[in-house]
């Protein structure tokens, strides 16, 4: 029996160890263009986001959203839904909440392979799949029902974002209100103060964990 019990310690001790699990892959670092954001609220900056667009995946939404940017039809418009553990979205309205003309809408790139995830950008859009136009909203969380094939025809992400989720989370930290036909609306403006096309930023880490989320229904981002 002794002699038993050694030989299956020694059986255990020869028994090689699993090695962990080897880490997910790195995204590949962006190659953009890049955008940057700086937004305000009243006097009181919450700081600057910056997004790396994919041209490759996106080709028709990452030219429809620079068009917007050089000719300065962002700057003073405002995150006009913010929906906590969801999405904030922005790109149409005037703190008044006057919509602003667009340039029509363009084809939905939803097929593209790219998630509604965490930290990402996506076009906004009515029913009609094909009528995004200079409306965007940024994922707070992993949205994935909103890809293609799960969310129907899906919402194309076209970037995502690699500085300033922190300001993206503040945001969706404010009181929010219905105004007019409008729901959860800030109740005092956030306000897409400066647009600009900038260089690479240095490497960054994958966007941090969205805070601890409160259960709240959520609708697909429309205007």
């Amino acid at each position: 029996m002794q002699l038993l019990a050694l030989a299956l310690v020694l059986a255990q001790a020869a028994t090689p160890v699993a090695a962990p699990p080897a880490p997910p892959p790195a995204p590949p670092a962006p190659t953009g263009p890049f955008v940057a954001f700086e937004v305000a609220q009243g006097r009181t900056v919450f700081g600057t986001i910056t997004l790396a667009l994919n041209p490759e995946k996106s080709p028709i939404s990452v030219q429809n959203f620079l068009k917007y940017v050089r000719s300065g039809q962002y700057e003073g418009t405002v995150f006009h839904r913010v929906m906590p553990d969801f999405m904030i979205q922005g790109g149409g309205f005037t703190p008044e909440l006057e919509e602003k003309p667009t340039q029509g809408p363009i084809k939905n790139e939803a097929k593209n392979g790219l998630r509604n995830s965490r930290g990402t950008v996506s076009m906004a859009r009515l029913n009609d799949p094909e009528s995004a136009d200079s409306q965007f909203f940024i994922n707070l969380r992993d949205n994935h029902r909103l890809d293609y094939g799960i969310g129907g025809a899906g919402y194309a992400v076209f970037g995502r974002v690699i500085e300033g989720m922190d300001v993206v989370d503040r945001i969706a930290m404010v009181p929010t209100a219905s105004r007019g036909p409008h729901e959860n609306v800030p109740q005092m403006a956030v306000v897409i103060r400066k647009v600009r096309e900038v260089q690479a930023p240095a490497p960054a880490a994958a966007p941090a964990p969205a805070p601890a989320p409160a259960p709240k229904a959520a609708e697909p981002p429309k205007p």
